[in-house]
């Protein structure tokens, strides 16, 4: 951080092992050449010995190791809430879902943003500390980290898994940074992934910063899965999955103890491990900040109650942008639960068959390749009003063709939306507020929040909302609760 009242105040921070401070930022010690996240058990350091970085790929430049106690890969992420930080957030994403190779791919990245490759690894390089490469590298040698250390996943297969194109680069790589060969961290698989036959599944867990409220993000969840592609009850979320040409099913629980997601995943999807992350933080919200969120939303005096009674609230995110924005197109001006029967059709209709250990996962979700081949009356028949139907398959050829995916700017993602026929700023917003991840999203013209609000305008709902950014996501989730209760 190179500031003297920054590091004096990461200093309490560290000392205090505050759970909020957790992903913050990161603690690297010069006595021990270690660096640590702010929960570490091990013996606070002394000032003089701490350098701070905002970013685990930031200490490992430094040359320092992860803390095989506290395991910095483990750390929650960043909410990204500016331009600069969705750029970054937008880098890192991309290297997860295997876009980015060696440098590869960066003039894409900068020319959604309508920048330079130059100045996009500018924004990389003072957003987090490190260049593209170096971000690329650090991202994938911490997930095999956590592969090694809690999966039985063949040493050659986790290379592959987390990006390397061999494994002779993966051991040079791994050894040159962390000075110890692979091996050394391998172990025996803790007891909650022998739940389901090891050589067919691993277990790996994602953290959160606490609170969490696991009952209501699985509520939301369950009222609006799709039959046949996720079966959501009051433990668990699963769901079948194609990512490429990987296919499989996960399962994820909550482990409170450990103040993380458990994810359980069929090693099918082991070469796209990392995008698979990734979307289960979105899905999931993890990187969420409640304490600032909660610190923010308790001024307005109309969500006080709902921010106090469910301060671990989330906004749920989407795992797949195209199955959630086909999911809000199908629950335009009808209830949930209608929306989800239809849903159920549709996935039944389109989706691939697929043969899982559950009965309640049976299907793969559509994808937009196969309903940009449709026709009207295809989607029409299965009870889908027609400008749904035309609707749905604007938006698959929208995908198909590379115009919206659903991963820039959430401004200029919202304005491709609207332009399609069919979708309005209600459910562009809602799309925005989940698939997007946007916090600031504000469906203004969505019934229940203006009806919660006293029966508000949009005009005025919207005047309202001025308050609760950049948190407006949060706040409706907020107001939808509240009408509830």
């Amino acid at each position: 951080m190179r500031n003297l009242t920054e590091d004096q105040a990461a200093y309490r921070a560290l000392k205090s092992h505050d759970p909020r401070f957790d992903g913050v930022f990161f603690v690297g010690v010069t006595s021990t050449g270690i660096y640590c996240r702010p929960i570490c058990p091990a013996k606070t350091p002394q000032l003089k010995n701490c350098r701070f970085f905002r970013s685990a790929e930031a200490a490992e430049k430094a040359r320092f190791r992860p803390c095989l106690r506290c395991r910095p890969e483990l750390a929650p992420g960043h909410a990204p809430v500016d331009q600069a930080h969705r750029i970054a957030h937008l880098m890192s994403r991309r290297i997860d879902e295997g876009l980015i190779d060696d440098g590869a791919g960066l003039e894409e990245v900068a020319a959604q943003f309508t920048i330079s490759s130059r100045q996009l690894r500018r924004i990389v390089q003072k957003e987090l500390g490190v260049s593209p490469i170096e971000l690329m590298q650090t991202r994938r040698l911490l997930l095999a980290k956590q592969l090694l250390t809690e999966t039985r996943l063949p040493v050659i297969e986790i290379a592959f898994a987390s990006g390397f194109s061999s494994l002779r680069r993966f051991n040079d790589a791994f050894g040159t940074q962390y000075r110890m060969p692979p091996t050394r961290l391998r172990k025996q698989v803790a007891e909650h992934s022998a739940k389901v036959d090891a050589a067919v599944t691993s277990t790996l867990q994602l953290s959160y910063r606490p609170p969490y409220d696991w009952e209501e993000i699985l509520k939301f969840l369950h009222a609006r899965m799709v039959t046949d592609v996720e079966f959501v009850n009051e433990e668990s979320y699963a769901r079948t999955v194609e990512l490429g040409r990987y296919k499989g099913w996960i399962r994820i629980t909550h482990a409170p103890a450990k103040k993380s997601l458990m994810v359980e995943f069929t090693h099918t999807l082991a070469p796209v491990l990392p995008a698979l992350l990734g979307r289960l933080r979105n899905l999931f919200d993890l990187t969420a900040r409640p304490d600032l969120i909660a610190a923010h939303l308790l001024k307005d005096k109309r969500l006080r109650k709902s921010v106090t009674t469910y301060p671990g609230l989330r906004v749920p995110g989407a795992f797949d942008g195209f199955e959630m924005a086909t999911r809000a197109i199908l629950g335009q001006q009808i209830t949930v639960k209608a929306a989800t029967t239809i849903a159920g059709r549709f996935a039944e209709r389109f989706g691939e068959k697929i043969t899982t250990p559950f009965p309640e996962l049976t299907r793969l979700t559509p994808l937009a390749s196969r309903i940009a081949k449709a026709t009207t009356s295809d989607i029409a028949r299965l009870g889908i009003v027609s400008a749904r139907a035309k609707s749905i398959i604007a938006l698959s050829r929208a995908f198909e063709s590379g115009l919206l995916k659903l991963d820039a700017d959430p401004e200029t993602d919202i304005r491709r939306l609207a332009a399609l026929p069919g979708i309005g700023p209600w459910t562009a917003h809602y799309i925005a507020m989940r698939a997007l991840r946007w916090p600031d999203a504000f469906p203004k013209e969505d019934i229940a929040v203006r009806n919660n609000l006293g029966g508000v305008s949009a005009k005025e709902a919207e005047e309202i909302s001025q308050a609760w950014r950049p948190w407006r996501s949060y706040a409706v989730m907020h107001i939808w609760k509240s009408g509830k209760d």
